[in-house]
């Protein structure tokens, strides 16, 4: 039988656009976003905004497979413009709005973007960048500012120089404007970047067909059902919200968008709007455990709250608190390169239970073989060997996991934090050194610490040093730990301190 060709009978290239298309006629009236006490769209509002923004973008000369930037929180701008900027045919790149002016200047540079949008709240950083891009004789991207949603206008900012500012680029816009779709599934729609704890920040190409499968993948790892309400407290930068921007579409529900995060915020958002999902990293955990009385009075809640994090977790002190007030925690584990979180399973204390022991693994063989999620690997550029940068310590021809010593450290009643690398060792190649940041107010020697280790590890797997003070971490507060290995490696007879 001879293979049947692609033809618009039985192909359309998948794309994320089509959720935000469906959910406009699906659920139109249903309420999409919500910001402040103020704002309220509907999910055909949405459309009709993202509509204008591609229109508008097409106006001012956006061609298709050009970079179009976003640098702002999580506000309902940057949500628009995820569906906005791809409807368009250009690529969206949201970045860190951590970023000092000089990395924001080399990334733009890098991704030669022809546009950035910028929050009203970060236009100083990003005019720095601009200028040291114009000193480089290197073309700037053109400035649109966001300005806070329920204003009429940024150009009350006098000393911002924009052309434009996004209310202004929604008025261009035309609703009559015919979307421009992707010619082939595989064509590129967002531009992520790594955090970078194992070396230099690096760009990920996603494309439609990758968003629109991950998108469906996470629903089913988040176990999500339809019309669900999601709290932005996961950065939509990071993985474009995990490709939640665009799951949510696909599912019509609610998404609260927050400038801010704090405890009081997340305790109110839930009661107020009963919130079903939300995301972040461990330190959410933290934050919600903390949580003064008066934020943390108001559970039990009106509904069921999943809370999905990805990283290290905090010791099961906190993870136990934090589900005595009403969330159920998710652990996740992944990378940018695989579009977020791969595998997703529900935290729960350890269980002699036979039957538990089972679960746990078939959710492990499930994180290996994903649905929606095939042939995945990472690959060296140069060798094309799987040499996925991993965090084991090879000591004595044994793997040492240093994520397992990590758990134990933060265990110890005193320690806030704690990373762990290999030490050069002339006998047993690498030996475990442990940086660690106490609790404020508390103090511990370096003796203590491996003590405490030696009563719940193995000889092998105790750290032979104690470094402590802050951790280095990136402009995303991730820890970096290629800046440890230097550390460690530049001071071989690096001591206890």
């Amino acid at each position: 039988m001879e293979g049947i060709y692609h033809c618009p009978a039985n192909y359309v290239p998948l794309s994320p656009i089509s959720f935000l298309e469906r959910a406009a006629t699906v659920y139109g009236d249903k309420v999409s976003i919500v910001y402040g006490s103020n704002v309220r769209f509907s999910w055909k509002d949405t459309f009709d905004r993202c509509v204008k923004v591609a229109s508008a973008l097409v106006q001012l000369k956006i061609c298709p497979g050009d970079i179009v930037v976003a640098f702002a929180p999580n506000v309902p701008a940057l949500y628009e413009l995820h569906f906005g900027v791809p409807m368009a045919g250009a690529v969206i790149s949201a970045l860190n709005t951590r970023l000092d002016a000089s990395t924001l200047a080399l990334t733009l540079e890098q991704l030669e973007a022809k546009l950035i949008f910028v929050d009203y709240q970060f236009t100083d950083a990003v005019l720095k960048a601009l200028d040291l891009l114009s000193q480089k004789k290197v073309n700037p991207p053109h400035l649109v500012v966001i300005p806070e949603c329920d204003k009429s206008s940024s150009r009350d900012h006098k000393h911002i120089a924009s052309d434009l500012d996004y209310n202004c680029l929604l008025e261009m816009g035309r609703d009559d404007f015919r979307i421009i779709r992707p010619n082939n599934e595989c064509d590129p729609i967002s531009v992520n970047y790594t955090s970078g704890s194992t070396g230099k920040p690096k760009g990920v190409v996603y494309s439609h067909r990758a968003a629109y499968l991950n998108s469906l993948a996470e629903i089913f790892r988040f176990d999500m059902r339809q019309m669900p309400v999601f709290l932005w407290t996961v950065d939509m930068f990071r993985c474009n919200g995990w490709c939640l921007t665009w799951a949510m579409a696909a599912l019509g529900g609610t998404n609260i968008c927050l400038r801010n995060v704090s405890a009081e915020v997340i305790f109110d958002a839930v009661s107020l709007h009963k919130v079903t999902h939300f995301c972040g990293p461990p330190a959410i955990l933290n934050t919600i455990a903390n949580a003064p009385a008066r934020a943390s009075s108001q559970s039990p809640f009106p509904c069921s709250v999943n809370v999905v994090v990805a990283g290290s977790l905090p010791n099961s002190e906190i993870l136990t608190k934090v589900e005595g007030l009403g969330f159920n925690v998710y652990h996740g584990y992944g990378m940018t390169e695989a579009l977020g979180p791969a595998t997703i399973r529900p935290w729960k204390p350890e269980s002699d239970s036979t039957f538990e022991i089972e679960q746990e693994e078939i959710r492990r063989r499930e994180g290996l073989h994903n649905i929606l999620l095939e042939g995945v690997d990472v690959k060296d550029p140069k060798t094309m060997e799987s040499d996925r940068a991993k965090d084991i310590i090879i000591s004595a021809g044994e793997a040492i996991s240093t994520l397992e010593v990590e758990a134990v450290l933060l265990s110890h009643p005193k320690v806030s934090e704690a990373a762990v690398v290999g030490q050069p060792d002339a006998l047993l190649n690498e030996v475990p050194c442990a940086f660690v940041k106490l609790k404020e107010g508390f103090g511990a020697s370096a003796e203590e610490i491996i003590e405490f280790c030696g009563d719940q590890l193995p000889e092998l797997m105790i750290p032979r040093t104690i470094v402590f003070g802050e951790l280095p971490v990136n402009f995303s507060g991730k820890v970096q730990k290629f800046a440890m290995r230097e550390t460690v490696n530049a001071n071989t007879s690096l001591a206890n301190c």
